[in-house]
């Protein structure tokens, strides 16, 4: 693959001003700039495809005369390849070079979009999916430890990654309006519209993210056995979960998936523990910091896709709302997280990750309570509105301090493992909260417009108890955080004084 002739980003591409300032003195260069918008567009494109395809669905089901059981997977079928390969795609970020890994997995991910695009069944159309899904667990944990390992931790790197986050949120707003639009005139152009936003950022990528540094010239032994059984532990995981709903969570397939994934990954651990060049080390499992930040991650994007999807449901199937309309409907809290967003880098910086997860958790419980006086002629402005402004408040918050918790103290050889067990979080939780939430909606195969209020209320019961739940362990540890840093201020004072 071609190599870009631009040097490798200098320290002299970040003014850090005063060594006691919160923020730089002249900013950063235009290199560095143009880096973070490539990054930036991996993470838009990720976004931007999610959500125009979503809308897409009932299309694609409708001209391609698929089931509904069949047409679930156009969805689940991403969320598989994604959350199956996480875990492996950081690694090997790691290993082979992050800058390689993103300009692979971006080109194959275009090359798949358009793949489903041109598709005339919907067999490949689920194909395409999950290769884009795939390619995805590769570009994400790599675009983010491109961006751990080049902006330095604190105020420099809490503002790259709002930065980040504000790109996911415009992403997945524009989305909303594309998929809207392009959906009336034909699902294929979802599809469509990504790849050549797929082509400007390889483009870009290969012309101004740094090249990976140089390794040594001995040769290196990679971790088959170990990548092999994560993958195959968390695929099997990812889709036991997916088909749960409908198989039933007591049913001896799922019981027998989830005995084999714990297996595999049991399976896993001994394999680590036994190689001399693990793909992950276990001790970065056990970090605390990345744990904590993973599961608040798990509970993120768990209760707001679930919170999507009964939304989606109750304005289109029980308000009769168009895509557009529904769109629109969920505009202004994609437009409040991208003006959030940039300004969350300096709040975590002053008050910590931690207490913005919690802050971020303050606000999804409340947002999903208000969302519980939804009615049959319940008016946009007085109920649904609030709801939307509160989680565009919540998600840049709680987003933007996990992403800097979770890789915070990890050292740079292992940022892109730790990015890659972040994203799993994001990823498994998504899929854990919704299958849950899909499962207390059940009704009959046609239920009157009571019976799915009924159910859409029930969903929004689990969304909010997950939520509190995380409020309060992320109120827990907030708490003991401030505790630990109290202890050892007063610790060095003493120590100073002596």
């Amino acid at each position: 693959m071609a190599t870009s002739t631009e040097p490798p980003l200098l320290k002299d591409d970040i003014d850090t001003g005063r060594p006691d300032s919160d923020a730089p003195r002249s900013g950063w260069g235009p290199r560095l700039w143009g880096t973070l918008i490539v990054l930036c567009g991996a993470m838009f494109l990720d976004a931007l495809d999610n959500a125009m395809v979503g809308i897409a669905v009932p299309p694609i089901q409708s001209d391609l005369g698929m089931s509904t059981a069949s047409v679930q997977w156009v969805v689940s079928s991403y969320v598989l390849g994604f959350g199956g390969f996480l875990l492996l795609g950081g690694r090997m970020a790691d290993l082979l070079g992050r800058r390689k890994v993103l300009l692979v997995a971006v080109a194959v991910f275009a090359l798949a979009s358009l793949a489903g695009g041109l598709a005339t069944d919907g067999a490949l159309v689920i194909a395409a999916r999950f290769v884009m899904g795939v390619s995805a667990a590769f570009t994400a944990p790599a675009g983010l430890a491109i961006i751990m390992s080049t902006f330095p931790e604190g105020p420099q790197r809490n503002k790259a990654v709002s930065i980040y986050t504000a790109c996911g949120a415009a992403g997945f707003s524009m989305g909303l309006i594309f998929g809207g639009l392009l959906t009336e005139i034909g699902w294929r152009w979802t599809f469509l519209l990504p790849v050549p936003v797929a082509v400007g950022v390889f483009l870009g990528a290969l012309a101004l993210v740094p090249r990976d540094p140089a390794r040594g010239t001995g040769r290196r032994k990679y971790d088959v056995a170990g990548a092999v059984t994560v993958t195959l532990a968390m695929l099997l995981l990812v889709f036991t979960i997916v088909q749960a709903p409908e198989a039933g969570w007591g049913s001896a397939e799922t019981i027998a998936g989830f005995a084999v994934a714990v297996a595999l990954a049991a399976l896993f651990v001994a394999v680590e523990k036994r190689t001399p060049e693990p793909l992950i080390r276990l001790g970065l499992l056990t970090n605390r910091t990345l744990v904590g930040a993973s599961l608040a991650a798990a509970a993120i994007l768990g209760t707001y896709m679930s919170f999507q999807f009964v939304g989606a449901l109750y304005m289109q199937s029980l308000r009769d709302w168009s895509p557009l309309e529904m769109a629109m409907a969920f505009l202004p809290c994609g437009l409040l997280i991208a003006t959030v967003a940039p300004r969350a880098g300096k709040l975590v910086g002053r008050f910590g990750a931690a207490w913005m997860i919690f802050a971020g958790f303050v606000a999804y419980t409340a947002a999903y309570v208000l969302f519980w006086r939804i009615g049959e002629t319940s008016g946009y402005a007085a109920v649904i509105l609030p709801t939307m402004l509160l989680i565009g408040i919540a998600f840049p918050f709680s987003f933007t301090g996990s992403y800097v918790q979770a890789t915070t103290g990890v050292d740079e050889s292992e940022q892109g493992a730790a990015a890659g067990v972040l994203q799993t979080g994001y990823q498994v939780g998504a899929a854990v909260v919704l299958a849950i939430v899909t499962a207390t909606m059940a009704g009959g195969e046609r239920p009157s417009a009571a019976e799915q209020l009924d159910g859409f209320h029930n969903g929004m019961y689990v969304i909010t108890g997950i939520s509190a739940i995380t409020m309060v362990f992320a109120l827990v540890s907030a708490v003991r955080g401030a505790a630990r840093k109290r202890a050892a201020r007063a610790l060095a004072e003493e120590t100073a004084g002596v």
